[in-house]
C-alpha cells in the first residue's frame, strides 16, 4: 500500500505475496549489494533510517490504516539491523496496529547467524512472523562466482536457525544462474538445501538480463552461456525430481517462468514433473508464457 507519508526512497521493492502489506522502509538498500547477478540497488548506498523516523512514520500510517494486519520492513534486508533496532520497530509496531498479524521481511542467512537463539525467538514471539531469503543456489561454486557472499553451510544454518526460533522462511531460487555448465550441480544442490531445511515457501524464477547478457558476463567470474528454453525446463526437471519436501508451498509464477507452477511438495511433484516433460517434448502445445510476456 502507498502511503506519501512514508517518504519512500525509490526503488522499492516487495515480493509478490506482500501486494497488500503495508510497508515501512526501515533501511534503504542492501547491505551486500555485491551479487553478479542483481540489478534491485545499482545506485543505493545502504543506509539505516533514523528510529525517530521511523516511529513517526508507524505512528502517522496508523492514523490512516489502524487496521492494516500484514506489514513488511524494507528495503534489501532489513533483518541486518542490530536485535536492538527491531525489537524497538515491531514494538512500536504492536503498538500502533492493535490487529497487526504479520511482519515479514528480506533476510540474508547471515542475518540470521548473527542474532542468538533467544534474540530470534523474541522477535518472533513480538511479531516477526515471516523472513524471505533469496538463496538463489545451493551450490557453493555457482554462489562464489556469482558473488552472493554465502555458502551452502551458511544457508542451511541460518534456515535452520530461523525454523527453530518459529520464524516461517520463504525461499527463492534463481533458474539459470550459472548456465549451462553449472546446469546440473545448481540444480541438484538447490534441491538438496531446501531438502535439509523445508522452508514453508518455495519459488523459482528465471534469471533475466535487464542490462543484456554481456552486462551480466561481465560480473561473472567464469564464462558464462545462457540456457535455452530446453536448457530451463531441464534445470527444472532435474531440481524438482530431486526434492524431497514434506509441505512447502511452492511457486513459480513469476513472470520470468516459461511454465507457471503452483502447488505443494510433495504432493503436486509429479504433476509438476508431468507438465515440464510435456512441455520439453512439445513445446508448441505446452501453456508457455510467450517471450514477450516474461519480464513484464
Amino acid at each position: 500500500m502507498d502511503y506519501s507519508p512514508l517518504n519512500y526512497d525509490m526503488p522499492l521493492f516487495r515480493p509478490p505475496s506482500e501486494a497488500r502489506s503495508l510497508i515501512f522502509q526501515v533501511t534503504f538498500g542492501c547491505s551486500w549489494n555485491q551479487c553478479g547477478f542483481c540489478e534491485m540497488y545499482p545506485d543505493k548506498q545502504f543506509r539505516a533510517k533514523s528510529e525517530t523516523v521511523i516511529r513517526q512514520e508507524i505512528i502517522e500510517a496508523a492514523t490512516v490504516l489502524p487496521q492494516a494486519r500484514k506489514i513488511f520492513l524494507a528495503d534489501g534486508n532489513a533483518m541486518v539491523l542490530s536485535f536492538r533496532r527491531l525489537q524497538n520497530i515491531l514494538n512500536d509496531i504492536n503498538r500502533a496496529f492493535p490487529e497487526v498479524s504479520r511482519i515479514s521481511t528480506y533476510a540474508l542467512p547471515q542475518d540470521i547467524l548473527s542474532k542468538s537463539s533467544s534474540e530470534l525467538n523474541q522477535l518472533q514471539k513480538n511479531g516477526l512472523k515471516l523472513i524471505y531469503l533469496g538463496i538463489e543456489s545451493g551450490d557453493d561454486e555457482v554462489l562464489k562466482v556469482v558473488n552472493k557472499g554465502e555458502t551452502f553451510e551458511s544457508t542451511r544454518k541460518g534456515l535452520l536457525k530461523a525454523k527453530q526460533a518459529g520464524i516461517k522462511t520463504s525461499v527463492m531460487i534463481l533458474t539459470g544462474l550459472g548456465g549451462k555448465k553449472f546446469l546440473e550441480p545448481h540444480a541438484i544442490n538447490s534441491a538438496k538445501i531446501v531438502n535439509l531445511t523445508q522452508p514453508d515457501y518455495l519459488s523459482t524464477l528465471v534469471l533475466m538480463f535487464p542490462h543484456g547478457l554481456n552486462h551480466y558476463k561481465k560480473k561473472f567470474a567464469d564464462t558464462y552461456i545462457p540456457l535455452t528454453l530446453e536448457d530451463t525446463l531441464r534445470e527444472m526437471d532435474i531440481f524438482l525430481s530431486h526434492t524431497e519436501l514434506e509441505r512447502t508451498v511452492f511457486r513459480s509464477d513469476h513472470a520470468s517462468n516459461y511454465l507457471t507452477l503452483k502447488g505443494v511438495l510433495s504432493r503436486d511433484k509429479n504433476h509438476f514433473l508431468g507438465k515440464i516433460r510435456n512441455a520439453s517434448r512439445d513445446p508448441g502445445k505446452a501453456d508457455l508464457r510467450p517471450e514477450w510476456l516474461r519480464g513484464l
